[in-house]
């Protein structure tokens, strides 16, 4: 059979691996499902959402023509998860009622130059 990129097909599960999980298409035709293209959001252990025989319906994503690899995706069959908004409070990292600038920067600035000054004569030495 020949295979396009978009075709949804239906295979079934042959193996799981860490990164992804095997599809046989045809008796000469097998692809794979990265772990990325499995479902929307994190996958923590594919053995959980997938079993070896279980038929599944997927589409082909890209067909390396050299090497004749098929990747496929779950992902792209589900509907995309709703956006979630949140209101977003302004965080300062300094507080708002001091307006001090770089005043307590500069008051330490010396203290840090001669600290490395010293340093690097040790390391010298």
């Amino acid at each position: 059979m020949e295979y396009r990129i978009g075709d949804i097909i239906t295979g079934k599960v042959t193996g799981i691996q860490p990164y992804g999980v095997f599809v046989l298409l045809d008796e000469d035709h097998q692809g794979l499902i990265h772990i990325s293209e499995c479902q929307h959001g994190f996958v923590k252990a594919l053995g959980d959402l997938f079993k070896v025989g279980q038929s599944l319906a997927v589409v082909i994503l890209d067909i390396d023509e050299y090497s004749g690899k098929i990747s496929l995706s779950l992902r792209a069959l589900q509907p995309a998860p709703a956006m979630t908004t949140y209101r977003h409070r302004k965080h300062y990292w300094t507080n708002r009622k001091y307006h001090t600038g770089f005043a307590p920067i500069a008051s330490r600035l010396d203290g840090w130059v001669s600290e490395y000054l010293r340093e690097l004569e040790k390391d010298a030495q």
